[in-house]
């Protein structure tokens, strides 16, 4: 029996990306052993609890174990006369910054995924007689560098197309026919290369990414050749599938043309082969039915979402932000998760019209209100996500998390507060949901080339909504419109997808269920006072205002 759950230990722990030392799996051991019956229960909690330590290293010894375990021991003696408390739904929510999600590449010819490493060289020198002298050269693993080179560019749009592209040729309408037979009486959809038009009559598909190479010319290209084509789509950056014919100009004259159709999510599951696409590390089957069965019996667990909190404004925001906190601190059973997304500030946070010892103050504030709800601070979580205009380095995406000099003084009076990216995700039992604060919307219908069509729907978030999913990508913008770290595009992925996107947008509220993802806009709360209750457990959004 210790055998077998030694190895579920080093199995789960070799899962999240950790490798134990013999000390580290001993003390787990012994402290698992504790738990008889509930042995996988408890290693799962270890390892939550674990992954917010500051860790060194992948590499775990014995020192970050035992003191996760005496924090883990404090917490079950302060709640043994207490059994109906319910922090243990902390072990189930996971927060993963955007820097943290894995990075994978398509090879077209294994036909496969494989999980792209960095590898950081560091050349040791020493002075000897006034001269410098090799010492040595270590090889690690690292994270992948800010300031990628002009390659990282070129493989940012490389990636797009390959994810894209092998969604695509597994779609039962683009795939090859086995036999002449099977073609139906249109004839076959099978998407041909752009290089390949050349000499070539009749319609074909063709699929690639809308770009201006020439000033007022729009070309489609693919990984092979450019084309101009004679109609747009949409906006520049974004992928389509186009039906068209090659002109004697060698103008491809475009018929039809639409998104690239998506893929249900299980599929895509079974076609990576169980790869960590969202961050949150990788589940066994038994365990994601363990975890599902108890997900189905979370009715009562809710996420509050507000976006655009403006700390500098206290007689309108901040009073209201009091009354809502109030009315939660009522309720017979609190939310799971508040979730605070930017902007923190009424107007651009920048050197010149801002005092950044004044915004400290403020979530310092913002700290003391959540303090003064102690049901709230105790069994709540409270996660802040930066908007555009809040302080940070530059407006490209992903962000970093708000600077810690100005989170400091939240965090004495808040200290279970989560302070991460944008985009953020969260995994919550088994659900995946993606947080990302941007005023897409506006930006989006600005760089359209062609309104979208009004027959299915005239709703803009709406077409929004298709836009990004079957992109699978959460803002298919040109770069001079948003720019995005090179090295870092795969943060904005939406593959496989998720079960709920929140799109924070300082227009107004909207939901909208699309192919099984739910997605909403919680809507500006500074502006209109709008925020919106979520339900991961039946993915139902309730809007709500004051």
């Amino acid at each position: 029996m210790s055998a077998q759950v030694r190895r579920t230990i080093q199995r789960k722990f070799k899962i999240r990306g950790y490798t134990l030392k013999v000390d580290a799996l001993n003390e787990i051991l012994s402290f698992v052993n504790n738990f008889q019956g509930a042995e996988d229960e408890a290693v799962d909690v270890l390892l939550d609890w674990l992954h917010k330590q500051p860790l060194n290293s992948s590499i775990i010894d014995k020192e970050p174990v035992t003191r996760v375990i005496a924090l883990l021991l404090e917490a079950d003696a302060a709640t043994e006369d207490n059994p109906t408390d319910i922090s243990n739904r902390h072990s189930q929510l996971r927060v993963i910054d955007a820097f943290l999600v894995p990075k994978f590449h398509y090879d077209p010819v294994k036909r496969q995924f494989y999980q792209y490493v960095f590898f950081a060289i560091y050349l040791y020198l020493v002075v000897v007689d006034s001269d410098w002298k090799e010492l040595s050269i270590d090889k690690h693993t690292g994270s992948l560098p800010r300031h990628g080179d002009a390659s990282a560019k070129a493989m940012l749009y490389r990636d797009r197309m390959q994810l894209l592209l092998q969604r695509v040729s597994r779609d039962p309408h683009f795939s090859k026919p086995a036999f002449d037979a099977e073609m139906s009486s249109f004839g076959s959809c099978e998407i041909s290369s752009i290089q390949s038009l050349v000499g070539q009559t009749g319609t074909r598909w063709i699929m690639g990414v809308i770009s201006q190479l020439e000033e007022g010319h729009f070309y489609l290209e693919d990984l092979t050749a450019s084309v101009e084509i004679t109609t747009g789509f949409f906006s520049e950056n974004t992928i389509i599938v186009a039906e068209g014919e090659m002109l004697i100009n060698g103008i491809f004259q475009v018929l039809t043309c639409g998104f690239p159709p998506l893929e249900d999510r299980d599929k895509s599951f079974k076609i990576t082969g169980g790869l960590d696409f969202f961050g949150g590390g990788i589940l066994t089957k038994e365990e994601t039915l363990r975890l599902a069965d108890i997900e189905k019996k979370a009715v009562n667990d809710m996420f509050v979402i507000l976006s655009d909190i403006w700390l500098d404004n206290d007689e309108k925001v901040m009073e209201r932000l009091q009354t809502v906190l109030d009315g939660f601190e009522g309720e017979e059973v609190v939310p799971s998760l508040f979730v605070f997304m930017g902007n923190f500030c009424s107007r651009p946070c920048n050197i010149s019209n801002s005092s950044f010892s004044a915004l400290r103050s403020q979530f310092g504030n913002l700290g003391k209100i959540i303090e003064s709800h102690p049901r709230l601070k105790e069994h709540s979580r409270f996660l802040f996500i930066p908007g555009p205009n809040d302080p940070g380095p530059s407006t490209v995406l992903p962000r970093r998390a708000l600077p810690e000099y100005l989170t400091q003084e939240l965090k004495k009076h808040v200290p279970n507060a989560i302070f991460s990216s944008n985009p953020c995700r969260v995994k919550f039992y088994t659900q995946e949901i993606v947080f990302f604060r941007q005023d897409l919307l506006y930006k989006m219908r600005r760089s359209c080339l062609i309104p979208p069509s009004t027959e299915e729907t005239q709703d803009p978030f709406e077409h929004l909504v298709a836009t990004i999913t079957h992109q699978s990508h959460l803002c298919p913008l040109p770069l001079i419109v948003q720019p995005i770290i090179w090295n870092y595009d795969h943060c904005l992925h939406l593959y496989p997808t998720p079960h709920a996107i929140v799109l924070g947008d300082k227009s107004e509220q909207r939901a909208f269920k699309y192919t099984g993802i739910t997605c909403f806009n919680p809507g500006s709360f500074a502006n209109d006072s709008t925020f919106v209750a979520y339900r991961p457990c039946t993915q139902e959004v309730e809007f709500s205002a004051l």
